[in-house]
């Protein structure tokens, strides 16, 4: 990202976010954020609640927001939540502060690309409506590879970019003015593929729009053990 000649930033429409901005966007979206965005992800953020619990054990969500997920796991999860945005986890934390949700263990700031846990601490990491707003996504997906235990999964959930026709074009021209809002609605499912096959020790094992509209993607990485890991380390 460059500067304007005022020095504030200067939005590249298909550069990764730079993460200022978006600590900018979702501090301005917590106090709405449940009202506003809960009915919108609701489909998305289930499916991947869904799709981890068949995982079950200690999940990792990457982007916890204010914590409304927290509902669509359960006694079969422990899950501990990250986001980068203090406003947001506050308000995670109030939620789990009301005692309703003993399956959370804990909500945290923390960026995404340099995550303090061990290697293979988790079970399952997921990432709903997140990896298409970091600064530098194969980086955050690097580390939810390393800290997820060899079996284990990575699920995402995202709006992924149509490629052609009439909504491709569209998404371009949004492009620019969505950054503003802590959107970005023109990143392509290619960048993903080139990421796992880059990395090595993950495989994709499933990739689906999400009823009833298709608006969003599910998509679902494994971890690989044995020879295929040790080759990519």
């Amino acid at each position: 990202m460059s500067e304007s000649p005022s020095g504030s930033p200067r939005l590249d429409a298909y550069a990764d976010p730079d993460r200022r901005v978006m600590e900018k966007a979702y501090a301005r979206w917590a106090p709405l954020y449940d009202v506003v965005c809960g009915p919108i992800f609701e489909s998305g953020r289930r499916a991947a609640a869904a799709a981890a619990r068949r995982v079950g054990g200690r999940i990792l969500e990457v982007g916890v927001g204010t914590g409304l997920s927290f509902a669509d796991y359960d006694h079969t999860t422990a899950v501990v939540g990250i986001d980068m945005s203090a406003p947001m986890v506050a308000k995670a934390r109030a939620r789990l502060a009301t005692g309703r949700f003993p399956h959370v263990e804990s909500v945290m700031v923390m960026d995404a690309s340099d995550l303090a846990f061990a290697d293979g601490a988790f079970d399952c990491v997921v990432a709903q409506f997140v990896i298409t707003l970091v600064a530098d996504p194969e980086r955050v997906l690097d580390e939810c590879a390393r800290v997820v235990r060899p079996g284990g999964e990575i699920i995402l959930v995202n709006h992924l970019y149509s490629e052609t026709g009439l909504t491709a074009a569209i998404e371009r021209l949004l492009a620019r003015p969505s950054r503003a809002l802590g959107l970005r609605p023109e990143f392509p499912f290619a960048r993903l593929a080139a990421w796992a096959e880059r990395h090595g020790a993950v495989a994709l094992i499933e990739r689906r729009p999400i009823k009833p509209l298709g608006v969003y993607t599910l998509v679902r990485f494994r971890r690989l053990a044995g020879e295929a890991a040790r080759v990519a380390a």
